[in-house]
């Protein structure tokens, strides 16, 4: 049996307000291009790196968050290599010293399943800057025609590297184990977690064992995967081609492959590079980093509850499926939204169910975050308590709602203003069944005569006369009663 043997190396911007040896802004997505440069970040000559507190509060947090041991003294030290995008010739890292390690973090596969995957390593990195390729649709076309232009205002932005050990056996693990981390990073503001601008960025290395004979083939890294779905698609991609070439006994080259969107392939970028081809040595422009105790234990107070522990609280706390309580604890702000309106409509289930449906589906199409909107918890209870007391039909309720997000009007408000509080007036609703037998006598003898299904014509020229606000249980007792019983 062939199975994948996966590792990740992940660079997540961290959000600070200056570069990372700079003051220049870190703020550059959208910006023009070569416009937040310096000579520090672009390593002119004479120019010396001062590390910002903000990188090293930050990447503290991370580590600390992902459980890992705090090196006291770190170093930094300088990666060599000679790209475009790298106008220094070298990148400021942490090799031989990194700030964390020995960390991990518990995955959730579904079904209550877990899978524990240990961090390697945590260490603070400058980022290089940005190539583009002009002139092609793909990576592969961009070969044979076009340019490539280089944009230096990423470089300097300051990273925190989390290097996983290859503890994922399969290209879903590896997406389940990215989205976990991004969490993480998330609900501490640590990083934004945005792929599609990268912000969160991932390297993903894998190999295949054949689990009979212990047989692996060599190792293939995968290169700056932007999406969560494209790294369970290049990997499943990878696994595919590693493993029909081991049943036809065929080498694999170790090397460096990039994911193609266009073509949905890996294509082969360079060789893999080892270590001694970085040339590491140590930084001598800046001081060993040393994180005194105090700050380890005043950064590990600021850290709040993580996803995972709240999910588990969640399940229970509230009673919620794992799946629900997965969904809710995964973002910050749409947890406590929703403790917060539970707490107010004693009712958490129905609550999640309206998060989990309506209000999740609106924020989706709208490309917005809960906080973004104008709903409140108080929103929920009244709503709730328009659908308990029977004032207004789950159909009304599910109509009003949109523009209870995007207005912040009360729903009982926009219910009244609409007319859609439900019509549970029994001497109002009869009238109405009366008309309808009377305008088709021939559907009252079917129901009579044993056609039992007519009793939906009924009950629907009841819905169109009140436009849907009659109440169906107390409709389809008073059609029955008049049916059977005149």
């Amino acid at each position: 049996m062939l199975q994948a043997v996966i590792g990740l190396e992940i660079h997540a911007q961290l959000l600070t307000v200056t570069k990372a040896f700079c003051s220049c802004s870190a703020e550059t997505f959208g910006e023009t291009v070569n416009s937040a440069v310096c000579p520090v970040c672009t390593g002119q000559p004479g120019t010396l790196p001062i590390l910002g507190n903000g990188t090293v509060k930050l990447s503290l947090m991370a580590a600390l968050a992902f459980n890992c041991r705090i090196n006291r003294r770190s170093f930094f030290d300088r990666k060599n290599y000679f790209y475009p995008d790298l106008p220094k010739g070298y990148q400021i890292t942490q090799y031989f010293r990194p700030l964390a390690e020995q960390g991990f973090i518990d995955v959730r596969l579904g079904n209550g399943q877990k899978r524990r995957v240990r961090i390697n390593r945590i260490h603070i990195e400058e980022d290089a800057g940005k190539t583009i390729h002009e002139g092609a649709s793909s990576i592969a076309a961009s070969r044979d025609r076009g340019g490539t232009l280089v944009d230096l205002n990423r470089c300097g932005i300051p990273l925190a590297e989390i290097v996983t050990e290859p503890d994922i056996t399969s290209p879903r693990e590896a997406r389940l184990t990215m989205e976990t981390i991004r969490d993480i990073l998330r609900y501490m503001s640590v990083c934004s977690g945005d792929m599609e601008k990268g912000d969160l960025r991932c390297d993903a290395n894998i190999s295949v064992v054949d689990t009979e004979d212990g047989k692996s083939s060599q190792r293939v890294e995968v290169k700056n995967i932007n999406s969560f779905r494209f790294v369970e698609k290049a990997l499943e991609f990878e696994f595919e081609r590693i493993s029909e070439a081991m049943r036809k006994g065929h080498q694999i080259t170790k090397e460096t492959r990039t994911w193609d969107f266009a073509s949905r392939t890996t294509i082969s970028m360079r060789t893999k590079e080892e270590e001694s081809d970085y040339r590491y040595f140590p930084e001598p422009d800046l001081p060993p980093l040393e994180v005194s105790e105090n700050l380890i234990d005043k950064t590990r107070r600021e850290i709040p509850e993580m996803p995972d522990r709240k999910t588990d609280r969640f399940i229970a706390e509230y009673g919620l499926p794992e799946h629900d309580s997965t969904v809710l604890s995964a973002d910050r702000e749409l947890s406590d939204f929703f403790e917060r309106a539970a707490g107010l409509t004693g009712k958490p289930k129905e609550t999640a169910n309206w998060m989990m449906g309506e209000l999740i589906r609106i924020l989706k199409e709208q490309g917005l975050t809960i906080g973004q909107t104008l709903l409140k918890p108080e929103h929920m209870a009244d709503l709730l308590d328009l659908l308990d007391s029977g004032k207004i039909s789950s159909n009304n309720a599910k109509e009003i709602f949109p523009d209870v997000v995007t207005t912040g009007v009360m729903p009982s408000e926009i219910a009244e203003e609409k007319g859609l509080h439900q019509v549970d007036d029994e001497a109002e609703i009869e009238v109405a069944i009366r008309e309808a037998m009377s305008a088709n006598p021939k559907a009252v003898d079917q129901y009579r005569s044993g056609k039992k299904g007519v009793l939906s014509y009924f009950i629907g020229a009841v819905m169109k006369k009140t436009r849907g606000r009659a109440d169906p249980s107390i409709v389809n007792e008073v059609a029955r009663r008049l049916l059977e019983n005149e």
